[in-house]
């Protein structure tokens, strides 16, 4: 029997009354851990989604204040909370959309020495950092973990989504970063359209949600480029790497059903 009142189903009734989706998977939204790296404008995007859709508990990691030029583009913050710490107006924020939602806000710096003490306990890991080595930072830790990762970037006129599933032996992050060149600009340096970054927010969220829920299909083994200037989404196939230095030392466990 569902212990969803009726006013959670009320609420969240255009969820439920998804093909496939119904109370039993709403029920998972509600019982589901999820840490946020990044409170800019990915982290924004990705927040105000997951706390709509039902995430029982939202915990959002960044050290940074809020600054005039982040109006543009992370919309949780407002012009009232410029110099103030980017995760407590963003919990701010998010306490407004959804009261249910148990939030907390962490002014850390995330690093190689202390992520996976700050990551561990989670279902989900969400990505939402500007620059390659954070990237492969979090990644080496949601393997270690064995915890789901949804990874984002965006930049110019471009953005990209790549999710990893340690539990299903999936390729990791550190598959696709090994052939990037560095150093990688910043958005300051090369600028980014405000609706970019909610673009690849929201389908990092989307893909969280399926994650959390097991519903539809996930996009492993897949990296989602977006091609703002023209609109388009492109798809391509990631093989994992035998060699890499993360994902190779993990053995499968393979837990659930992400297809």
């Amino acid at each position: 029997m569902s212990n969803i009142t009726h006013q959670q189903a009320m609420r969240y009734h255009r969820q439920i009354s998804l093909n496939g989706f119904d109370l039993a998977k709403q029920e998972k939204l509600f019982a589901s851990r999820v840490v946020i790296i990044g409170a800019g404008g990915l982290g924004c995007s990705v927040a105000q989604y997951l706390c709509a859709a039902g995430v029982g508990h939202i915990s959002i990691i960044d050290q940074d204040s809020v600054e005039l030029t982040n109006l543009q583009r992370q919309v949780l913050h407002t012009e009232a909370d410029i110099g103030s710490s980017k995760v407590s107006s963003a919990v701010s924020a998010l306490a407004q959309i959804n009261s249910e939602c148990e939030l907390l806000a962490l002014e850390q710096h995330l690093n190689g020495e202390n992520a996976n003490r700050l990551l561990e306990n989670y279902d989900l890991i969400v990505d939402c950092t500007d620059n390659i080595d954070a990237r492969n930072v979090i990644n080496k830790a949601a393997y270690s973990l064995a915890c789901d990762l949804v990874s984002g970037a965006a930049i110019r006129m471009e953005g990209q989504v790549f999710c990893v599933s340690p539990s299903h032996n999936s390729a990791c992050y550190q598959c696709i970063s090994a052939y990037f060149d560095n150093p990688q600009l910043s958005c300051s340096e090369a600028g980014i359209m405000s609706p970019i970054v909610g673009i690849v927010g929201a389908l990092q969220a989307l893909e969280g949600i399926k994650m959390l829920s097991d519903y539809g299909t996930v996009a492993l083994n897949s990296l989602m480029f977006f091609d703002g200037m023209h609109s388009e989404w492109h798809r391509f196939k990631v093989n994992k790497r035998p060699a890499c230095d993360v994902c190779s030392r993990h053995p499968a466990l393979v837990v659930g059903s992400v297809k």
